[in-house]
């Protein structure tokens, strides 16, 4: 079971890094995306260093937790996606509930599952 939640954790540090980079080199791309538009210059700086920051730094320290079957490092993408559902969530009763809205929230949901199982997991194999 170790083995399957180290991959498990690894592919989801993986799509979070590949969004980071994705912000990082096609900001305009990944925003539409996202559903965003960038306003100017100081906009597209924004995707690039938020958003980047946000997904890169998560994927990593998940990456980190996967490769050393350590559960510390998985609390940061944990709390960064927790963070972000619950954000989603405001914006469901502020804003309203398009059908759009529920499909990263499920996304973000399955990772954060994937993620506290794991780290049960790590902490059950190092004893």
């Amino acid at each position: 079971m170790t083995q399957i939640s180290r991959v498990l954790v690894a592919l989801v540090a993986l799509l979070n890094i590949a969004l980071g980079l994705g912000f990082l080199i096609d900001p305009a791309g990944s925003a539409q995306r996202f559903f965003l538009e960038p306003l100017g210059t100081q906009g597209m700086a924004t995707l690039r260093a938020d958003f980047t920051a946000f997904f890169v730094v998560g994927g990593v320290a998940a990456l980190l937790g996967a490769t050393r079957n350590d559960r510390a490092p998985l609390i940061v993408p944990i709390a960064l996606l927790s963070i972000a559902i619950a954000g989603r969530a405001v914006s469901l009763v502020a804003d309203g509930a398009p059908a759009t809205a529920f499909p990263p929230m499920v996304v973000e949901a399955v990772m954060v599952a994937i993620l506290l199982l794991a780290r049960r997991i790590f902490a059950d194999a190092r004893g």
